[in-house]
């Protein structure tokens, strides 16, 4: 099954989203009982929600480890 999870599970207090995904915690929770199209629904709005959160996480992540490497 597709996650968008990467292993960072830290939550956003002031937006209540993911720092490493971008998802709810109801949506975390949930996963994976949503049918394919819902979770395609979630992730295309994820690279939106995580401009949205303010404070980043204070150890590197996942992602940008990966987006170093790509430059």
């Amino acid at each position: 099954m597709e996650s968008p999870c990467i292993l960072v599970c830290v939550m956003d207090d002031k937006t209540g989203l993911c720092f490493g995904c971008g998802r709810t915690r109801e949506e975390i929770g949930g996963w994976s009982g949503y049918t394919g199209e819902q979770r395609r629904t979630i992730m295309e709005a994820l690279p939106t929600r995580l401009e949205t959160i303010e404070r980043k996480p204070r150890r590197e992540t996942r992602r940008s480890r990966m987006a170093k490497q790509r430059e």
